[in-house]
């Protein structure tokens, strides 16, 4: 009965923190109804104050692989852990709120790709659209819902990857700079959690 109490105390402790690995890509908008430019704009989700030195995004052409845009970052990520890169005009402005950083691009409708990646290779990688037989998915699982005009694919809960797109990704309307995140949880409340599993456990009909 030991082995099998321990492991409802390890189920316990370790299934209640979300699946994290950072930074990683919360949210794309680029599809605006009438005109994308100075509407695009993507949301990465990281650790607060970390830099974004030696990061890149790539949009990745879902027909045939090649990469059409290459975002360089930098600044450091907010307080809040997010920072939100958004596309500008040829004026050098955007409509995008709470922008951190401006650069000029325009990502393709689906199905494409987009990822984030340093000198070592992807971070994290975004498919969206359906993808068909020859065409190239360069994302994670399977690939997220490529929205209707208006709308963004973003992350359910910013601080959760399980590296399937598909599970991770639901369209919504465009937030910038805000994301929901699942709250890590306390010692305490994962030992509460592990040791009401036990008293669960022990109890007799």
């Amino acid at each position: 009965m030991k082995c099998v109490q321990g492991a409802v105390l390890a189920l316990a402790l370790c299934g209640a923190a979300p699946a994290t690995a950072l930074p990683v890509i919360s949210e794309v908008f680029y599809d605006a109804v009438g005109s994308d430019d100075g509407q695009s704009f993507v949301e990465l989700y990281g650790a607060a104050g970390s830099s974004l030195e030696g990061l890149v995004i790539e949009a990745v052409n879902g027909a045939d692989g090649t990469v059409t845009n290459t975002l360089t970052l930098s600044g450091s990520f907010g307080a809040d852990g997010l920072f939100v890169v958004a596309d500008r005009t040829s004026a050098g402005v955007t409509s995008v709120a709470d922008a951190d950083l401006l650069l000029d691009f325009d990502f393709q409708n689906g199905p494409d790709s987009v990822r984030l990646k340093n000198a070592a290779g992807v971070l994290d990688a975004l498919g969206y659209g359906a993808f068909g037989p020859g065409e190239i998915d360069a994302g994670e699982g399977a690939p997220a819902i490529d929205p209707p005009a208006g709308q963004s694919v973003a992350r359910r809960f910013a601080n959760v990857d399980t590296n399937d797109n598909a599970a991770d990704f639901v369209a919504i309307a465009p937030t910038p700079g805000v994301a929901t995140l699942v709250p890590e949880p306390s010692s305490a409340a994962l030992l509460g959690a592990g040791l009401l599993g036990l008293a669960r456990l022990g109890r007799r009909p």
